[in-house]
């Protein structure tokens, strides 16, 4: 991992990559019932074989997905690993070991059912214990996420002016100076999370900056300095994508990210 850090790969690259390598070990330990390996003998082709097939499989899946825990790795998920084991025969000096890349697939991509059924589960099901305001946030993001195709790094700049639900015959939320229209579940959503927003920015007394996505509470004091009221700042990109993987992996038990919602190409 120090090899990793060393070469400029992000930490999250790195994370993964030892995340992959430790499943990679467990799993060949375990099928030859052996304590103990060396680095060469592990990374041997046939050793390799196994692993790919049992990932591909998802027999080495510690998560559950949409489609069960049993359902096959994801393509890739498989090109990590294959990008994982090159990086490590590489790093050992056994690069005649690498093998080929599969194409790029969609990586967690949902089918169009599966999104609508996602969807709606998001806006009718709230956990034990989760902020109201955040969940409804997110089943919004979420929602127009899947509507526009765009991404949330696209939709942060929303204000909440850029949504016109009255608009006639359709709806439509403007982005980039485009007009998508927003169907009925879209627009449900959306009234319920205007409605919170209107909640939360009330206690602002007329100071609204118009930001569509704002924090649902205030934030931590830092160096004795007390952060913003909510709505005085947008929301942060990273903080839609936590509190989006939090409520889903809470809700359905799996960690997906806003871009599963995405239409496939």
């Amino acid at each position: 991992m120090k090899a990793q850090h060393s070469a400029g790969y992000a930490d999250r690259t790195v994370r993964l990559r030892g995340t992959l390598l430790t499943e990679y070990l467990e799993h060949v330990l375990n099928e030859e019932k052996a304590t103990s390996l060396t680095a060469e003998e592990l990374v041997q082709s046939e050793r390799a074989d196994s692993w790919l097939d049992a990932a591909d499989a998802g027999e080495t899946r510690r998560r559950n997905t949409l489609t069960g825990p049993d359902a096959a790795a994801a393509p890739d998920s498989q090109r990590a690993r294959i990008q994982t084991y090159n990086t490590f025969v590489d790093h050992l000096g056994l690069s005649g070991l690498q093998r080929s890349y599969p194409p790029s697939g969609h990586a967690d991509r949902l089918e169009p059912e599966q999104a609508y059924k996602l969807l709606r589960t998001l806006a009718v099901r709230r956990p034990t214990g989760a902020n109201a305001a955040t969940a409804i946030r997110t089943a919004a993001v979420a929602a127009l996420v899947a509507a526009t195709g765009r991404a949330v790094p696209q939709l942060h700049q929303l204000n909440a002016t850029d949504i016109d639900l009255e608009r006639r015959p359709v709806p439509v939320v403007t982005i980039a100076d485009f007009d998508h229209p927003l169907d009925k579940h879209t627009v449900e959503i959306l009234r319920r999370w205007l409605d919170v927003r209107a909640g939360i920015t009330k206690a602002l007394e007329g100071s609204d900056p118009g930001y569509l996505w704002i924090p649902t509470k205030p934030g931590r004091e830092r160096a004795g300095v007390q952060p913003p009221k909510p709505g005085l700042t947008r929301a942060a990109v990273r903080t839609l994508h936590a509190a989006h993987r939090n409520l889903v992996l809470q809700v359905v038990g799996v960690p997906l990210r806003p871009y599963a919602l995405l239409p496939r190409p």
